[in-house]
């Protein structure tokens, strides 16, 4: 208001010059430029009009402004020029056209900002500065709205994929070799036992198998003697008996072994047999796994009467089991090989599954059925006796276009998602149909294909209002 204030009076005061110099100037002209000057503490509209009461006049006497420069004043086309320039300068500062042309360029301003309407809800970021919000990214696809039946359950070990080693013999732990938690290959030796029992097979049969070898020797003779007519048949016969009796026993002998859990290759060893092989038993596991209890202590004994009977328990735990308490009223629903989604209360993390056992009993005391639903568990995230809860999709329908709730954020009274661009998001109003407890359909705004953002997407809209609030500032 100073500056428009000043730049009035600098006006006026060019006005009484001019009409200083050109005496020539009618009474109407003096009069009006010292109604103006009078009026400078005035309104600002006041004073306006009467500066440009002044150019009408000065404008509506050229012929005498001219007939006055012509008088005697030499230089009067320079002070044309002073005046022209100074009612510019005037014009240029506080009259209505310089206003209008003030307005006219906030007018550009805003239009600047309208065309860049579309730039309001543009929220810049870089790659990296995605990726260190952690904006998870996604294509918009088909899906599907899913009626979910949530329950309780815990997460236990997969009986398929359990094996508890037993002792299978009589004897005194020598060796445990695997601790608690540690990872065990299939039929890799875990344990070795020193067995009494184990040393009579052992013996048993080596002498089977050494026996086994001579009479085979003996018949092979016989019966090359006797095809050259050089030996009775009698005696041919008596060895071919003998031989078979001999191999008989060795094949016994390597059965009993089998039974006491001696492989192949440790039966093998025993052809150079030394005391303390004979009364070793060697303990393998029949899977892979990872040790989760050790029942016994080295020198422990095993295997008779109130003594331990097995070793190690492994469990493969890619794989476990959530056992599910589902209420009678919710039982009719409930199949096998329904899609359950599994998750633990205060963190993200989630899984997906399927069960794979209905009990046809309930329990008498709680009045459910037990339910198992299966699920991967690669990165033992699951552990066996974590409580979970777990919604089993009874129902799905398809829908052409589906997005996370999370996804979705509210700007203004509209419903908006964040669109993937070149140089980072675009907000864009969308519509949305039905939806379930996780998912939301698409009515409009979206295409197939894009790429939207879908997890902490709050971080987006408040990036968003930052920028906005620094764009109005």
């Amino acid at each position: 208001m100073m500056i428009r204030t000043l730049s009035l009076a600098l006006a006026v005061g060019l006005g009484l010059a001019v009409g200083g110099l050109v005496p020539q100037v009618t009474h109407t002209v003096q009069s009006v430029a010292k109604a103006a000057v009078s009026s400078i503490g005035a309104s600002w509209p006041v004073a306006l009009q009467a500066r440009e009461q002044t150019l009408a006049s000065l404008e509506a006497e050229p012929g005498e402004a001219g007939h006055a420069a012509e008088d005697g004043h030499g230089h009067a086309e320079p002070e044309g020029a002073a005046d022209d320039h100074g009612d510019e300068e005037a014009e240029g500062a506080g009259d209505g056209h310089g206003h209008d042309e003030g307005v006219e360029a906030g007018g550009d301003a805003r239009g600047h900002s309208e065309g860049g309407e579309e730039a309001e809800g543009a929220i810049h970021l870089s790659a990296a500065q995605i990726e260190a919000a952690n904006v998870e990214v996604a294509a918009v696809q088909a899906g599907s709205l899913a009626r979910r039946l949530s329950v309780p359950g815990i997460v236990t070990l997969n009986a398929d994929r359990v094996a508890r080693i037993p002792a299978k013999v009589v004897g005194t732990v020598a060796e445990l070799r695997k601790r608690l938690g540690d990872e065990v290959a299939e039929d890799e030796v875990i344990a070795v036992l020193e067995s009494r029992e184990v040393a009579e097979a052992k013996s048993e049969y080596l002498a089977a198998v050494v026996n086994f070898d001579l009479q085979k020797t003996l018949f092979e003779r016989e019966q090359s003697l006797w095809e050259k007519k050089i030996t009775a048949e009698q005696q041919f016969l008596k060895a071919r008996a003998t031989f078979t009796e001999a191999e008989l026993q060795a094949d016994l002998a390597r059965q009993k072994l089998s039974a006491l859990d001696v492989g192949e290759q440790e039966a093998t060893a025993l052809r150079e047999p030394s005391v303390t092989t004979l009364r070793q038993k060697q303990i393998r596991s029949p899977i892979a796994g990872r040790v989760v209890e050790r029942l016994v202590d080295l020198g422990s004994p095993v295997g008779g009467d109130g003594q331990a009977t097995e070793l190690y328990v492994v469990a493969d735990l890619s794989s476990v089991w959530v056992e599910l308490t589902v209420p009678t009223s919710d039982l009719e629903i409930v199949q096998e090989g329904q899609k359950v989604e599994v998750s633990t209360g205060g963190t993200d993390r989630r899984t997906t599954g399927e069960i794979v056992f209905v009990s046809p009993s309930l329990d008498p005391e709680t009045r459910s059925a037990r339910v198992i639903a299966e699920i991967e568990n690669q990165d033992l995230a699951w552990r066996p006796g974590s409580f979970v809860t777990a919604e089993i999709i009874t129902e799905e329908e398809p829908v052409d276009l589906a997005i996370p709730q999370a996804a979705v954020q509210r700007l203004e009274g509209s419903q908006v998602v964040f669109v993937r661009t070149p140089e980072g998001f675009e907000a864009r109003e969308i519509t949305l149909g039905r939806s379930d407890a996780h998912m939301a359909e698409i009515v409009s705004g979206l295409e197939p294909g894009e790429s939207i953002a879908v997890e902490n997407t709050f971080i987006l809209k408040a990036e968003l209002g930052k920028g906005e609030a620094e764009h109005a500032h």
